[in-house]
């Protein structure tokens, strides 16, 4: 297991995958929840991602996949930094580019790979500020998609060409590959848990397969897909679209590329926003802790808000409504629920999801309620829906990104962990008691890296960031993927950081109904205004 910084999932996105995945999800169509609001700029984090590696460890080796090539002609890193790139339509409005950067930047006349990237241009070219780069989050998660789905306002969209890019690994860029969807499909699906030594020797089994998958498929790719080296990718693209500063809106892991493009480039810093923040600072062990009481703080939001609306599925109480929720879990770890899709049944790891994944917004409260009412009627179908969203996984097998691989091969190089599976169950306790419902899960988010094929090369650099001018650091309050401390951790561990908060349930700040926040985020980005440090909204 691992923790996740970052799904998007805009209530679009959910009904979307409901209603094409369900076959009972003619419920939903016809007695909707009512209107959803829709997130933007930033994107969702979330926690767990994948399952405990196997015993024993393997080397980085193999060939190299098709989108490693030569690169810009020239020597050394001036012909990355010298690159031109030709922005090509690419549908409604939107311009599309690849940037060249080196595989290594120890070797610049090395092997270089591509970093694909979607501009919406400034609705005024000859008055706007420059670019501003985005990244929603993940790690895995697609700034190429996320830039055609999500909403900026207007002092944004007038002031800059907005640009999202799939950092190196992820999505179009090139990327991580590990395992077929049917082995993705299985490792998905596994146990969460594992309490037995025959639970644990089939996540052993599982998890291996998958680390061989990377090296075999991944190449030397899989050593340098660091947030310290997409950090220094970031300033390529940024020298080559003619910017003397980086102004950079990153959301839940999008803060983490952001406060390492901080510490590495101070002097390039423009104006730059950093929305539900990641602790670059914390070690794994606490954050991990700190991840599964922010998830169990919103699930007992959403339980207070199922009881008061009456005829809770769960219980008359949050208490109660709580051991339903355990219970439940229990219940399909035990013996899977059957689902209205044929093969698939409800399983502990994909019921985790499903209930993981509403959390991250209160929009996606009522689909949780109408989940849960199918479960207690011994459906898994809804659920099963949600925890496809989750992951991306499509109605005809196959999955959207490669978001999940990703996520494991960024994640383990930049956060190492060693934990022995003795360690894990003798940290049980102190998870279960922060997090009664997430915190045996979260117990084992360790393990996933504690064993992974490479190791990291790349050390962390100084946080402080001396010299970089005001850097806007934004938590909400009841934040389940990135908790609220994090960000208040960010804006001291920073020399300029600002701290702005949203007193509010779900992940990330922006968009979320919020006028506060977003006036205080529009005025310091289309005008540089910078909010008084701990504004509360």
């Amino acid at each position: 297991m691992r923790r996740r910084t970052g799904v998007v999932a805009t209530a679009a996105v959910v009904c979307a995958v409901l209603l094409a995945s369900c076959s009972s999800a003619a419920d939903v169509a016809n007695s909707p929840p009512g209107p959803a609001a829709t997130p933007s700029l930033p994107s969702s984090s979330a926690p767990p991602g994948p399952r405990p590696p196997a015993t024993g460890s393997t080397s980085s080796s193999g060939s190299l996949p098709d989108a490693f090539g030569p690169g810009p002609t020239g020597h050394g890193l001036s012909r990355f930094y010298d690159q031109k790139v030709t922005w090509t339509s690419c549908g409604s409005g939107f311009t599309c580019g690849s940037f060249w950067v080196p595989l290594d930047y120890d070797k610049p006349n090395g092997p270089a790979i591509t970093i694909k990237a979607k501009m919406n241009p400034a609705d005024d070219q000859s008055t706007k500020l420059g670019s501003l780069f985005i990244d929603p989050g993940g790690p895995g998660v697609s700034g190429v998609d996320y830039v055609g789905q999500a909403h900026y306002d207007q002092p944004l969209t007038n002031a800059y060409d907005i640009i999202g890019f799939d950092p190196r690994g992820v999505g179009s860029s090139t990327a991580v590959n590990c395992v077929s969807d049917s082995q993705l499909d299985a490792y998905v699906a596994s146990d969460p848990e594992p309490q037995t030594p025959a639970e644990v020797t089939q996540l052993q089994k599982i998890w291996s397969a998958f680390t061989a998958g990377c090296v075999a498929n991944s190449g030397p790719l899989l050593q340098h897909v660091s947030t310290v080296e997409v950090a220094r990718d970031l300033d390529v693209m940024r020298a080559v679209v003619g910017d003397k500063k980086l102004n950079y809106f990153g959301a839940s892991y999008g803060t983490y590329i952001g406060a390492n493009y901080a510490a590495l480039f101070p002097e390039h810093v423009g104006r730059m926003v950093l929305d539900g923040a990641v602790d670059p600072l914390a070690k794994p062990h606490q954050t991990d802790l700190n991840v599964a009481a922010g998830f169990e703080t919103a699930l007992t939001a959403y339980l207070g808000y199922c009881v008061d609306q009456g005829d809770c599925p769960l219980g008359d109480s949050v208490s109660a409504a709580r051991q339903s929720v355990i219970d439940l879990l229990n219940k399909v770890g035990s013996a899977p629920m059957q689902t209205s899709t044929p093969g698939r049944d409800l399983t502990q790891g994909l019921a985790f999801y499903g209930i993981v994944l509403p959390l991250y917004s209160r929009s996606f409260w009522p689909y949780l309620t109408q989940a849960f009412q199918q479960t207690d009627n011994n459906d898994g179908s809804l659920m099963l829906a949600l925890a496809d969203s989750y992951t991306g996984r499509q109605p005809d097998g196959s999955y959207s990104s490669n978001e999940l691989e990703a996520q494991v091969a960024v994640n383990c190089l930049d956060n190492p962990e060693h934990e022995s599976v003795a360690q894990i169950e003798a940290d049980g306790a102190q998870f279960d008691k922060v997090s009664p419902v997430f915190g045996p899960v979260a117990a084992w988010f360790p393990y996933s890296c504690s064993n992974w094929p490479v190791k990291r090369i790349q050390p962390q650099p100084d946080y402080a960031a001396k010299g970089a001018p005001p850097i806007v650091v934004v938590g909400t309050t009841r934040d389940p993927a990135t908790p609220y401390e994090q960000a208040v951790n960010l804006a001291k561990e920073l020399d300029s950081g600002v701290l702005l908060s949203r007193n509010g349930d779900g992940h990330t700040a922006y968009d979320s109904g919020n006028s506060c926040i977003d006036d205080a985020i529009d005025s310091f980005l289309a005008d540089g205004t910078v909010p008084a440090n701990h504004t509360m909204c």
